[in-house]
Parts: C-alpha cells; sequence; structure tokens
C-alpha cells in the first residue's frame, strides 16, 4: 500500500512526487513515457538559463529516485476506489494507495475512464481538463490533479508549481497539519 500514487513524471507530477518523497510518504510514480515536455525546449523557467524538455524530465525522476520514490513505466488505464483505498490498475498489473495524483498532461482518458469529471480545456490545443477544487481535489475521494489536466497553464514551471501545490496538500491532509518543507542552507 503507497501513500500516494503519481501517474506522470513530467514536470507536475516530479514535483508532485519529490515533496511526497522527501516528506518520507511512501510514493509510487507511474509514467507511461509520454510527456510533451520531452519535446521542449525551456528557457522561462526560474532557476534555469536554459535546458531541454528531455534533460528537465530526467532531472526531476532523478531527484524523486534521491528521496526514494518507486518509478515505474507503464500505462495507467483506470483509478477505482475500494475497500482499502484507491486501486490504479496498469497494462501490466495493479497498485493500491491512499491518494492517487493525476499529473497525466495532455491525457484525459485515465480521468474519463475512472468515472472523475472532466471539462473543455481553455488553453491552447488542450481540448480536456480534469474539474478540480483549490487545492487539486476530483470529484473521487482521494483522486486529486495536478498540471495541464488540472486546468493550469502548461508551462514546465507552472505545471511543477501546480504539482507542489497538489503535494503539500495532501502531505498536510495526511499529517493533519499543514506541512511545510523549508531547506536550510548547510553550514
Amino acid at each position: 500500500m503507497y501513500d500516494i500514487i503519481i501517474i506522470g513524471a513530467g514536470p507536475a507530477g516530479a514535483s508532485a512526487a519529490l515533496f511526497t518523497a522527501k516528506a518520507g510518504k511512501k510514493t509510487l510514480v507511474i509514467d507511461s513515457d509520454q510527456s510533451v515536455t520531452k519535446r521542449a525546449w525551456v528557457e522561462n523557467h526560474y532557476g534555469v538559463p536554459e535546458t531541454t524538455g528531455p534533460d528537465l524530465v530526467q532531472i526531476g525522476k532523478q531527484q524523486i529516485a534521491k528521496f526514494g520514490a518507486e518509478l515505474v513505466t507503464g500505462k495507467a488505464t483506470a483509478v477505482a476506489r475500494g475497500e482499502d483505498g484507491l486501486t490504479v490498475q496498469t497494462e501490466e498489473g495493479s497498485y493500491t494507495g491512499k491518494y492517487v495524483v493525476l499529473a497525466t498532461g495532455l491525457f484525459a482518458d485515465l480521468a474519463e475512464a475512472s468515472g472523475i469529471t472532466t471539462l473543455t480545456g481553455t488553453e491552447p490545443r488542450i481540448k480536456t481538463i480534469v474539474q478540480v477544487d483549490a487545492a487539486g481535489r476530483t470529484n473521487v475521494d482521494g483522486v486529486w490533479a495536478a498540471g495541464t489536466i488540472a486546468g493550469v497553464s502548461m508551462h514546465t514551471i507552472i505545471t511543477a508549481g501546480d504539482g507542489a501545490k497538489v503535494a503539500i496538500n495532501i502531505i498536510s491532509e495526511l499529517n493533519g497539519a499543514r506541512y511545510v518543507d523549508h531547506d536550510v542552507m548547510k553550514s
């Protein structure tokens, strides 16, 4: 049983996983290796002079591994609530967790197959998004969404920030108190 299962390892999903794993939550990231970020050239990401999308995605995967998140490659096909939590079905098997974060970018098929409320997208080229509240919750208890699929701008800096926001909200809910993650320079 995972505390948090994150579907997608682009900027939103990796950012969410970075926070949850660093907070000591048992985190699984399921990634289909289809992130649109892998086609990007990035010069508008704060703190990064310039980079390629593939490098940004690879660094994100390295960061989440550093803090103990488990990463599996596969395509999630459904999310369902059961007696023991939420089950994420993939083409290769299934995983169970307390919370699920959809960070599927442009892809709404998983949400639609799982009974999660969707809306018409507002960003150029984004046809469908998941309906979320201000914290990132969907209509399915325990399922949250972050990044482009949650209706925020598809710029990497914005989707990464949204993934962090959703992670902080979930960690806070798990802990029963507001969670803050501030690192301090080592002397």
